[in-house]
C-alpha cells in the first residue's frame, strides 16, 4: 500500500490487516518496540476545520517518532491559488509524507501522484477512509467482528461517510442498509459501479434499522453546506432517537463520527446512552491512523 486515498481502492485483506494492526498498536500504546517514523517530517494540509482528525494525526505521528507539520490553507500558497500539483512537487522534495483534509477527492489523488510521497486522505467530499477504519475497529471491539452483522446508516445517503461504508460493506461482506430521503440517495451510476447485493437503500428508517447490530449516523449538513435549510428540512424523520432504537433492539450499538448536533440527527438521550461507544470510536481514530502510517512506511512494529 503506497497511499490511503479511499476505501474503494483497498482489498478485504488490506482492510482487515489495518484493523488487526490498529488493535495491536492500541494494546501496546506507550510501549511501541520501534518508532517507524523516526527522523521523518509529515505535512498535515487542512483546508477544512478539524478536531479529531488533526489531534489524532499529530499525536499518532509523534508517538511513532515523527514530526508533524500542520499547514492550513492560509499558511501556504494553496490559499492564494497555487495549483495542488505544484504544492505537491514542492513538498514531495521536503517532507516524508502528507495527510490531506480537503474538499475535492481529485486534489488528494493529484497530490499523491505528483508528490511521490505517501499520502493519506483525511477526509474529502467523496470519502472518509480513516473514519471507517476507526469505526470497523470499534465494531470489532464491541461486537467481536462484522461477519454476519447488519449495519444501518440513517441520514445523507450519498455523503463521504455513506460512500465509504458502502465500499467497506462490499469488501467485507456485512449487510448495510442506508435510510435517506429520496433526493439524497446514492446516484444510480454509483450503485451500479458498487455492484454490492448486500447494500440496500430505503426511504424508511425503521426498515433500515430493523434487526441492525449497528446504527450509524452523521450530521445532515457536511462542512461547506451550512445554511442549506432546504436540505436540512428533508431529514426531519431521519433522526436517531429512542423510538427508532426500539426498532433496532436493545443490543444495537450506536456510532457517530462527531461532531454531533443533538436534537437534529441524534437526540441527547440516545447519544448519552451510547456515549462510551461513540467516544471509544473517536479514540480509535488515533490507533487506526497509526496503523495506516506504519503500513505506508513498510515498517514492522
Amino acid at each position: 500500500m503506497n497511499h490511503l486515498l479511499s476505501i474503494e481502492e483497498l482489498t478485504a485483506g488490506e482492510l482487515t490487516g489495518l484493523i488487526d494492526l490498529a488493535a495491536k498498536l492500541k494494546a501496546e500504546r506507550g510501549a511501541h518496540p520501534s518508532q517507524p517514523l523516526a527522523g521523518q517530517s509529515w505535512a498535515l494540509i487542512f483546508t477544512k476545520a478539524s478536531t479529531r482528525t488533526r489531534v489524532s494525526f499529530e499525536v499518532g505521528i509523534r508517538e511513532l517518532g515523527g514530526a508533524p507539520m500542520f499547514l492550513s490553507k492560509n499558511d501556504i500558497q494553496l490559499g492564494r491559488g497555487e495549483p495542488i500539483i505544484d504544492t505537491a512537487r514542492v513538498l514531495g522534495r521536503m517532507v516524508h509524507g502528507a495527510v490531506i483534509r480537503t474538499y475535492a477527492q481529485e486534489d488528494v489523488v493529484d497530490f499523491a501522484r505528483y508528490s511521490g510521497i505517501p499520502t493519506v486522505n483525511a477526509l474529502t467530499d467523496a470519502e472518509h477512509p480513516c473514519q471507517i477504519l476507526a469505526d470497523l475497529l470499534t465494531v470489532r471491539e464491541k461486537l467481536g467482528g462484522w461477519e454476519g452483522r447488519k449495519v444501518a446508516f440513517v441520514g445523507d445517503g450519498f455523503s463521504n461517510m455513506t460512500i465509504s461504508w458502502m465500499w467497506a460493506a462490499k469488501h467485507l461482506g456485512f449487510e448495510l442498509a442506508v435510510a435517506c430521503p429520496p433526493d439524497y440517495a446514492p446516484e444510480p451510476a454509483f450503485m451500479e459501479r458498487l455492484g454490492a447485493a448486500n447494500v440496500s437503500v430505503t426511504e424508511d428508517p425503521a426498515e433500515a434499522v430493523g434487526g441492525a447490530d449497528v446504527v450509524n449516523t452523521d450530521v445532515w449538513l457536511s462542512m461547506g453546506q451550512e445554511g442549506q435549510e432546504e436540505k436540512e428540512a428533508a431529514f426531519g424523520r431521519y433522526q436517531v432517537n429512542a423510538e427508532l432504537m426500539a426498532v433496532a433492539g436493545g443490543e444495537a450499538v450506536v456510532l457517530h463520527c462527531l461532531p454531533a448536533y443533538r436534537g437534529k440527527e441524534i437526540t441527547e438521550e440516545v447519544l448519552e446512552a451510547h456515549a462510551d461507544t461513540i467516544f471509544q470510536q473517536a479514540e480509535n481514530r488515533l490507533h487506526a491512523q497509526k496503523a495506516v502510517l506504519v503500513e505506508l512506511c513498510g515498517s514492522v512494529v
